[in-house]
Order: structure tokens, then C-alpha cells, then sequence
């Protein structure tokens, strides 16, 4: 791979809706790059970023691709994103590295969810962007509809560049809105001129006003003459494009067909001649030794600098940690350090990758991507610089996974095999966390959807030969009591020798705190418990919290109290009263009106106006309590309500189904309530039945 320079460099993430022609896109660019001989195909599995096996089975991106598209002297690091809301983090992961974005738009699916949250992504990340309408060559495909709707969504903003020219329903050529010229396509893929066609003109008149009035917004100088009634000029038009679209001010609206490889080559230039380079975009981070800010700013002349933003970990190929440099030139045989870990790394070779092909380059100057192998200590999100200028970069905020299921081994003796395989996807991705749940002796899996959770699954078994089953979560049940009882209990063997003796009374009742299992007191008199037992009676009540007499669930808010019992001389021992109290903790427990408590969850639903009614219907058939509701200034409600965690299940699914794509969630661990009766029921009679299942 050829050494190109910071101004020579673009990154640009391709972000839209799933199934949008983000892939079919990169094939269009590649191949008129005359990297390929010929384009391949999703349906087919043969694109260039769609890789894995779990892509070209399911016909859809999973993963963020990296393709250097090289056009003339300028090397376009293309970052296809999936567009699938299972995998925004990988977008996510994207868009922090990229410099600008190009936001796709089905011609015949027009303006859809995932071009809002392409667009909410650009917006967070300051990053300017176009608009590419693909589809073109299709009968249906309505370029002005998608304009018209990106107007009314985003303003003035929205630059239409250019609007199609079609003869007997097939896509024959464009107008340039700007110049006001036709052109056609000839059978050698170049133009020929041509006359604006009568039924384009309304279209260009509306279009050319359009792109008037983004410019006139740009300055007060351009919207004084605007209104005058001043024409601009050609040339005060581009410079005022080429300013207003780097910083973000103006969004062009293009389009084209990449299937037939048409409007790609007008994309590609455009992309050169108004997204910035690297060297036009700033990028600070934090001395560690001083604790100064360092403003790299893809300066070459800076110590070096990197980020890591990605980690491929593939058996196959190995181990990948995708970068972008942030200052300096980075060299083979450079020694790069890694302040999280403490550790120095010598890179061996640097690579630019191709999809998931590594291509060797002697050097990567400021702003470049590419990536280093087999680096052991490196993960997502680490910076690396020099051990004499060590430097931090804030590491990449990505959305929380708040779907979980429980999985289990199916072949036995595989779990660590399970466990050392997912450790490698999570290294991957960031949005996939196990946690264990040793209360309800389970392994929980979350992520950010079913089919995230599915694909992982599918993937321990395509590349490490390994099975899991996904099942639905037991939830973190709590037992308590709501009255006072008072028992006792004798433990008394015989068995020849020294027999066992243990023998309390005891009061139970609830201790007010629900934030600790047990409260231990004893008020003996007379000494006829003896004070050496007492950290034995404490001992049985310690483990008998652990799985209450009611259904199994850990006990909170109990207080115990020893208060009479009695011992012998010889067959007394600590032993003896453990097994006492614990004893007396089931017999008192089920006298003192034991109840299941469940796990209230905080939600939070951000969801558009209209489907605000539905949201609140399916929250109160939740048993959800609606708290607050309160508009944001995007058209927006947030709705704050308290519901069940035994209720959230597949609530990530109904909620997208509810609002088509609109709505998300979060939520957190609020308190324990008391379980409706007919849930506590349910619960104990499940519990028995796996009891009895286990035992057999």
C-alpha cells in the first residue's frame, strides 16, 4: 500500500437504514476504482465488507468494514457500518474516527428510522456529511420525495446537488443542479451532454432554490443579496459549498444507482472536493504526566500518537487492533506504549486492512487508519503513544445492552472453552457483557437485541466449535416476612460416644432494612446458652439467608434474636447449635408471614409524540407505574415509570415493533417490592417444579 499524507487522507463512515446500499455502495466504489473486475453482491456473499460468515449467511453487515477506496491522488478510508440498531455500537465505534459521513437513503424506502439515528450520530459527533440516494435505477424511487422529507425534518441545511433524468423508465442521466446542465451516461460509464428534459425543469427550479437558500443562510452578506434578488455566482457558489459543507452548515442531497454503477463517480470526487481531510478536523488528549491537554490534531510533526478503536479477533486471521493515528508518522519497528497497561509494544509491521484482507505499509501518517497485529496487552478504546510523551484519549462512549438472556453449556465439559470464546467476541464487541448471577445460579448474556444475542450464539459455534442454548432469565426474586414469630428448636443426636446437643429460642421479625439480608442480636440471660455458641447460632442464620424455606430466593430484611436455649456439658458444640438455628430460621420464617419480593426497575422511554398512547398502554399491562412524562425539543416524550423486571422481558423487541425502529429505553435497579399474589404463586410453584426436576 502506497504512503499517502495527511491531506491526502478522508475518512468517511457510510451510515443509513439496514438494507439502505451502504455494502452495494463500497462495491460500486471499489469497482470503479478498478480495484475489483466486477461487483459483488450481498445476496451473493461475495462483497468486499461484508466478510464473516454470520454476513454473508444472513445476507446483512454485523460488523464496521474498513476499505481504502483510492481515487486519483487521494486515498478515501471507507467505514461500512451496519445499519441494523443490534449492532450501533460497531456505528458507534465508527463515527468516532471518522472526519465526516455519508449518510445513505433507499430512493425507494426513502427517509427511514435508521437515517434518523445515522443522522443523531452525526449530530453528536459534530460531523459534517452528505446525503447519497441510492436506488435510483428502480421505477419507484422518489428522489424528491426523500428531499422534501429531509427538508422538512433538518431546514434549509439540505443542498439538493443534483436530480435524476430517466426515458422510458430507465435511469439515463442527471441534472446538475448548480451548473443547471444535463449530462447523460454513454456505454464507456463517461457523460455526454445533454438538454435539461421539459418535465425536469419544474424540479430544477424547486431544487435550484433549494440550494439558493442554503448557501444564502451561510453568511449575512449571502442573505441580504438573496433577498435583493442577486443572483451568485458559479464561483462564489463552490467556495461557499466547500467552506459550508466541511464545517457542517450545508448537507448535499445526491444520488445515483450502484448497481449500474451510475452517480458513483460524481460521489467520489465530491467526497475529495468537500469532506475535509484529518488536518482540517481537531483531536485533544491528555499528557499523562502532566496533565496537560495535547492537542494532536493529525499533526505529523507531533510525537506519535494512536487510538484504538476497533478489535478484530478472529481465529482464522488473528488478532487485528484497528487505529487511527492521532499525531505523528507511525513506522514498522516502532515501539509504541500503552499507559492503561503499562506496558511497551513493538510493532513489527503496520497494515492497512481491505474488509478483512491486511495489506503490509511501511508507514501511517496523522489521521490514517489502519491496524497492528497481535498485539497481547492492546483492547477497543486504549490509546498508544510514547513512554516519553505518554497520551489519553477519551475511550468511546457506546450505547448500553440492556437485553439479556441466560445461556448454558450444552456439551459438558465445554464451559471453559465457553468462557475463553466469549472472551474473544466481547474483545470484539464492546456492547456484549456476561454477568454471573450467583443467587439464581445463573450466567447471564446481555446485548443489545434478540438477534445480537442469537448471532453470538451462532458464532461459538461457527468459529470455536462450541454450543450454547439461550434461555429466558430467571429473575432475582427476594425473600422476606412481614410479621413476628417466635420459635424454638432442639437438635439432639445419639450415636454412641459423644452425641450432638443444641438448643435455642428465637424471635423473627422484619428488621426494616431491605439492603441487608440479616440482623443478628441476642439478649441470653443466665448463661443458659453459653457465649461461646453464640458465633454459631450467627453462623446457621448466615447460611440460612442464603436460600429462604419459601422458594430458594436469598432472604433480606430479617431480624433474629436468641434469646433462651439451653446446651449439655458434654454433647453441646458448635455444630450443634448451627444446625439449630438454622432450623429454627425455617420454622420461625414460615410462621412470620413470608412473602417474595421482586426487583423494581427505574425505565426511561424516549419515543416520538405519536406513539406516546401506546407506549403508556403497554407499560401499565406491565404493571408499570407511570411517574413523569415530559417533552424534549426534538418532538420527543420521556416517560419515567417504574415496572418489574419480570415484566421488561423482550421489551426491547415490542418496544421497536410498538414505535417501527423510534424508541429506546434504558433502565436501572430501583428497590424491592412485594410481589402481587398471583406472581408469588407462580414463582414458588416454578421453584418446587425445578427443585423436583433437579433431584431426579
Amino acid at each position: 500500500m502506497e504512503i499517502y499524507t495527511t491531506d491526502k487522507i478522508r475518512n468517511v463512515a457510510l451510515l443509513g437504514h439496514s438494507g439502505c446500499g451502504k455494502t452495494s455502495l463500497v462495491e460500486a466504489m471499489a469497482y470503479l476504482a478498478k480495484m475489483t473486475t466486477r461487483m459483488g453482491r450481498v445476496e451473493d456473499g461475495n462483497t468486499i465488507s461484508d466478510y464473516d460468515k454470520e454476513e454473508i449467511k444472513r445476507h446483512f453487515s454485523i460488523n464496521t468494514s474498513v476499505v481504502p477506496i483510492l481515487w486519483e491522488d487521494t486515498k478515501i478510508n471507507i467505514l461500512d457500518t451496519p445499519g441494523l440498531f443490534d449492532f450501533v455500537g460497531e456505528a458507534e465505534e465508527a463515527v468516532s474516527v471518522a472526519d465526516a459521513a455519508i449518510i445513505v437513503v433507499s430512493g425507494k424506502n426513502g427517509v427511514e428510522t435508521g437515517t434518523k439515528k445515522a443522522w443523531e450520530l452525526c449530530e453528536k459527533y459534530k460531523l459534517p456529511r452528505m446525503v447519497f440516494v441510492t436506488n435510483m435505477d428502480s421505477d419507484n424511487a422518489s428522489y424528491r420525495q426523500v428531499v422534501e422529507d429531509l427538508q422538512n425534518m433538518y431546514g434549509k441545511h439540505i443542498a439538493p446537488f443534483h436530480i435524476p433524468v430517466r426515458e422510458n423508465k430507465e435511469f439515463v442521466g442527471y441534472v446538475n443542479v448548480l451548473q443547471q446542465r444535463a449530462k447523460r451516461w454513454n456505454a464507456h460509464g463517461t457523460i455526454d451532454p445533454m438538454e435539461v428534459p421539459d418535465y425536469s425543469r419544474e424540479n430544477l427550479g424547486i431544487c435550484r432554490t433549494a440550494l439558493m437558500e442554503a448557501i444564502a443562510e451561510t453568511s449575512e452578506e449571502f442573505l441580504e443579496r438573496y433577498f435583493s434578488g442577486e443572483e451568485f455566482s458559479e464561483n462564489e457558489i463552490r467556495q461557499a459549498l466547500r467552506v459550508n459543507v466541511a464545517n457542517g452548515t450545508i448537507i448535499p442531497v445526491m444520488m445515483g444507482s450502484n448497481t449500474m454503477a451510475r452517480g458513483i463517480f460524481t460521489l467520489l470526487v465530491d467526497i475529495i472536493k468537500y469532506l475535509p481531510s484529518p488536518e482540517k478536523r481537531s483531536c485533544n488528549g491528555i499528557n499523562a504526566n502532566s496533565n496537560e491537554i495535547f492537542h494532536a490534531d493529525y499533526d505529523f510533526s507531533k510525537p506519535k500518537s494512536a487510538y484504538v478503536w476497533k478489535t478484530i479477533a478472529d481465529p482464522f486471521i488473528g488478532k487485528y487492533s484497528l487505529i487511527k493515528v492521532n499525531s505523528g508518522v507511525l513506522k514498522t519497528d516502532d515501539v509504541l506504549y500503552n499507559h492503561h497497561k503499562g506496558v511497551e509494544e513493538k510493532i513489527s509491521k503496520l497494515y492497512v486492512m481491505r474488509g478483512n484482507k491486511p495489506e503490509e505499509t511501511k508507514e501511517l501518517h496523522a489521521g490514517d487508519i489502519g491496524a497492528l497485529a497481535k498485539l497481547a496487552s492492546v483492547a477497543t478504546t486504549d490509546s498508544l503513544s510514547t513512554q516519553k510523551n505518554p497520551i489519553l484519549y477519551i475511550r468511546t462512549a457506546l450505547s448500553t445492552p440492556y437485553t439479556y438472556k441466560r445461556y448454558t453449556v450444552k456439551k459438558k465439559g465445554d464451559d471453559d472453552k465457553v468462557s475463553q470464546a466469549l472472551q474473544k467476541l466481547m474483545s470484539e464487541d464492546l456492547t456484549l457483557r456476561i454477568e454471573n448471577d450467583t443467587a439464581n445460579s445463573q450466567t447471564l448474556l446481555y446485548g443489545m437485541g434478540d438477534q445480537h444475542l442469537e448471532i453470538v450464539a451462532s458464532k461459538l459455534l461457527e468459529r470455536y466449535k462450541v454450543e450454547i442454548e439461550l434461555q429466558k432469565p430467571r429473575i432475582a426474586f427476594r425473600e422476606t416476612i412481614l410479621k413476628k414469630s417466635d420459635v424454638e428448636y432442639k437438635y439432639k443426636k445419639q450415636s454412641g460416644g459423644h452425641g450432638q446437643y443444641g438448643h435455642v429460642k428465637m424471635t423473627f421479625e422484619p428488621s426494616g432494612n431491605l439492603d441487608a439480608p440479616y440482623v443478628f442480636d441476642q439478649c441470653v440471660v443466665g448463661g443458659s446458652v453459653p457465649k461461646n455458641y453464640f458465633p454459631a447460632v450467627e453462623k446457621g442464620i448466615q447460611e440460612a439467608v442464603l436460600s429462604g424455606p419459601l422458594a430458594a430466593y436469598p432472604v433480606v430484611g430479617v431480624k433474629a434474636v436468641l434469646y433462651d436455649g439451653s446446651y449439655h456439658t458434654v454433647d453441646s458444640s458448635e455444630l450443634a447449635f448451627k444446625i439449630a438455628a438454622i432450623q429454627a430460621f425455617k420454622k420461625g420464617f414460615l410462621e412470620a408471614k413470608p412473602v417474595l419480593l421482586e426487583p423494581i426497575a427505574s425505565l426511561k422511554v424516549l419515543v416520538p409524540d405519536g406513539y406516546t398512547g401506546d407506549i403508556m398502554g403497554d407499560l401499565n399491562k406491565r404493571r408499570g407505574r407511570i411517574l413523569s412524562m415530559s417533552p424534549d425539543n426534538n418532538g420527543y416524550q420521556e416517560i419515567l415509570a417504574d415496572v418489574p423486571y419480570l415484566e421488561l422481558y423482550d421489551y426491547n423487541t415490542d418496544l421497536r415493533s410498538m414505535t417501527g425502529g423510534n424508541g429506546t429505553y434504558s433502565y436501572s435497579f430501583a428497590r424491592y417490592e412485594q410481589a402481587p399474589p398471583e406472581v408469588q404463586e407462580r414463582e414458588i410453584a416454578a421453584r418446587a417444579a425445578l427443585k423436583e426436576d433437579t433431584e431426579k
